[in-house]
């Protein structure tokens, strides 16, 4: 019987790597079961092959208790992994850790500045709320950050609204066990009951759009003020804008009307059904620079959502000089419209986009 060779790829750690399964009782911390470090990020280990004489074992591997398990690169729970290769070496990876209990470090949770409850938003005669997430080592270094712009920030982190919220400061916690942490992210709140208008590139039965307005403001008055501020890097391959829904349609729109000062787009579950215009706007897209647009939606939103998403993508690789535009489509066959499946999504199209 040959013997069963599990190859391990992760992030470097200081905590062992041990295997755990039903030929353990789950025992999280069995020696004999600890992995071998044969490379930064590297481990194996060699089990006897006895223990798939039945059925292919389940496992896990953990850092030597269940509160340091593996976790998704969102740092969320996986299901139980099941050894299958009929070569007798697997190769499995883990993205991230718990952390103590927690799915992450909280000594890597980003600083919250507050720059100000009432920011003039002159464009729209009003004020926002708007706050910067700086990385939990920023005043560590004297590194310049690309800086990311998002929507809907009642929605973001925090107490979040009542619909629940993105938990994206304890996202980039979980990037920060990645250095994939090293970014700006502007929070701009919404504008409650005019919300709508704020995010519409044009009027409709909806409301009379005002984002045009609103993307003048982030453009011309917010982003001066954060470069000025902050340590930012301010060229457009380094400043992107995202959002989700009324928020994800104004993200394009960011793109479209301003392509000299976005480069970096996020856009989750867009609502492009109040803007039928928006797929011949995008056939006129003009990227002067490389462009890189992360579009994310789920089967389980509507009926129409990727194929609003597919007939989008398509019109901007339509348009001249597609070659300077890369476009990642995201689509989850059980995602839903709701801060969750945004949560989960938000490390991954960070790291795209920027990493």
């Amino acid at each position: 019987m040959f013997p069963i060779r599990l190859e391990l790829t992760t992030p470097d750690d200081d905590r062992p790597v041990f295997v755990s399964g039903s030929f353990c009782q789950w025992q999280p911390d069995a020696e004999q079961f600890k992995l071998h470090k044969t490379a930064p990020g590297q481990y194996s280990i060699e089990l006897p092959g006895e223990l798939a004489v039945e059925e292919p074992p389940e496992y896990k591997y953990t850092r030597g208790g269940w509160d340091s398990v593996e976790l998704s690169a969102a740092g969320e729970s996986v299901p139980n992994r099941v050894f299958q290769s009929p070569s007798g070496v697997q190769q499995d990876s883990v993205p991230h850790w718990r952390w103590n209990g927690l799915p992450f470090n909280p000594d890597f949770l980003p600083r919250t500045d507050l720059v100000s409850h009432a920011f003039s938003l002159p464009q729209l005669d009003t004020t926002r709320r708007v706050q910067v997430l700086l990385p939990y080592d920023y005043e560590a270094t004297q590194n310049r950050y690309p800086v990311l712009y998002l929507n809907d920030g009642q929605n973001l982190f925090g107490e979040g609204s009542p619909f629940g919220n993105w938990n994206i400061d304890q996202k980039l916690a979980v990037l920060a066990h990645r250095q994939h942490h090293r970014i700006l992210v502007v929070s701009i709140d919404h504008g409650e009951e005019e919300r709508i208008a704020e995010y519409l590139p044009y009027n409709s039965e909806l409301a009379q759009g005002r984002g045009r307005a609103y993307l003048d403001f982030v453009v011309h008055t917010l982003k001066p003020h954060i470069d000025a501020t902050y340590r930012t890097r301010p060229e457009r391959t380094a400043t992107g804008m995202g959002g989700s829904s009324m928020g994800g349609l104004i993200s394009v729109y960011a793109g479209l009307l301003h392509p000299t000062v976005f480069g970096q787009l996020m856009v989750f579950s867009p609502a492009l059904w109040t803007t039928p215009k928006v797929y011949a706007d995008s056939l006129r897209f003009y990227a002067p620079e490389p462009t890189r647009v992360y579009l994310y939606g789920g089967e389980q939103e509507s009926r129409f959502m990727v194929p609003a998403m597919e007939r989008l993508q398509k019109s901007l690789l339509r348009r001249k000089g597609h070659e300077t535009l890369e476009i990642e489509l995201s689509i989850d066959p059980d995602g839903e419209h709701n801060e969750s499946r945004w949560s989960r999504e938000f490390p991954r199209a960070v790291e795209w986009l920027f990493f």
